[in-house]
């Protein structure tokens, strides 16, 4: 059993940085991949970026390539999301994950944190 606690959302600029943290408890982290997905107003949830148990592998959505950069610390069992350049279309609920697998070629999660909030005004 994994549990997930995202922090670091607020209020920024359009171009302005932000990094997002997810801590979890529960010793199986490493053994986890973990992502974070965004949900916007009335939008569906979506998938935002992946990394390995290892932190060897990445995988983005293609509007965040180059600007948002995932990372992990498995001996502080924590995941991390620095975004960059941040765009008004980036606001959403962002929700850190751990276990993701494709289903229907679509990522979802077995664990999942509460969301943080990304406001970024134009």
């Amino acid at each position: 059993q994994v549990q997930l606690v995202a922090s670091g959302g607020g209020l920024v600029h359009a171009g302005d940085s932000l990094r997002l943290s997810c801590a979890a408890s529960g010793r199986t982290f490493s053994s986890y991949s973990m992502g974070w997905f965004r949900q916007a107003p009335g939008k569906e949830r979506e998938f935002v970026a992946r990394i390995n148990w290892s932190g060897t592998n990445t995988d983005y959505r293609e509007a965040v390539k180059g600007r948002f950069t995932i990372s992990r610390d498995n001996a502080k069992n924590t995941g991390y999301l620095q975004m960059n350049s941040l765009k008004p279309e980036d606001t959403a609920v962002y929700y850190c994950a751990a276990d993701l697998t494709t289903v229907r070629s679509r990522w979802d999660a077995r664990y999942w944190g509460q969301g943080t909030q990304v406001t970024v005004s134009s």
